[in-house]
């Protein structure tokens, strides 16, 4: 029988974690993934691709529409550049694997996060079984709206659990120009959570459903098993996914 794991998504913003399945007992802060994952500077960084700032889906992007019982949110994906976390998802949002599954943990300027078939933030696998390592873009930030992959202490421990990023405060306050591009600091005016940067497997935004998103963060909430007012007391259900387009 597979041990039990509760995932902490650990970040500095407003003195909270975020939650996924992970080990047990609960983690401090990962400090070494940002000095082992750092974006060269030796790369121009203006000169990226940054997809999460086209709405447009291109032939290389996966497309795909969360059906809440809020309302539905459309998602596209980037397998360039996380194409283990997208295959994950892709595969599983195919086989059903999400259907009627919760946001089990939701905390309003900050994020809503899913994925869990127990819905309790300790379940959920990935489609290799095991966990996977976290794959870091410099062309992937966690803007407002941006799709996540939540995880353990442990670099290889991402399952089925992910995030959207909700938070709409201006965070673009002493971001470093030498390692974020011109046009992600403007985007993080708009909100965003850029202390998951370089730690945590960006691999989609939400192109529309916002609102959804937004209306999802605002439920009204309780003390879970940790003590952490973040359990949703009437959860929004995910009751399907459609897959509107498949990267060519």
């Amino acid at each position: 029988m597979k041990n039990k794991k509760r995932v902490l998504l650990f970040t500095t913003f407003a003195s909270i974690a975020l939650l996924a399945a992970c080990n047990s007992t609960t983690a401090t802060k990962d400090s070494t993934a940002a000095s082992s994952t750092t974006t060269e500077t030796s790369v121009d960084l203006n000169q990226l691709d940054l997809p999460q700032l086209d709405k447009e889906v291109k032939e290389n992007e996966d497309l795909v529409e969360l059906v809440t019982t809020e309302g539905k949110i459309k998602i596209k994906l980037f397998p360039e550049y996380a194409p283990k976390a997208v295959e994950n998802f892709m595969t599983h949002a195919n086989d059903g694997y999400y259907d009627g599954t919760v946001f089990h943990r939701v905390m309003e300027d900050f994020m809503i996060q899913g994925g869990d078939p127990e819905g309790t933030g300790m379940g959920g696998e990935s489609i290799w079984g095991d966990g996977f390592e976290v794959e870091i873009s410099p062309n992937l930030y966690h803007i407002r709206g941006a799709l996540s992959m939540a995880r353990a202490q442990a670099l290889d421990s991402q399952g089925s659990q992910f995030f959207i990023v909700q938070n709409d405060q201006d965070m673009s306050d002493g971001l470093a120009i030498q390692f974020t591009p011109e046009k992600i600091i403007d985007a993080y005016k708009n909100g965003g959570t850029p202390s998951l940067d370089s730690n945590y497997t960006v691999f989609g935004q939400v192109i529309d459903g916002m609102d959804v998103v937004d209306k999802i963060a605002q439920a009204e909430v309780e003390a879970g098993e940790t003590g952490e007012e973040s359990t949703p007391v009437k959860p929004v259900k995910v009751e399907k996914i459609n897959i509107l387009q498949e990267a060519k």
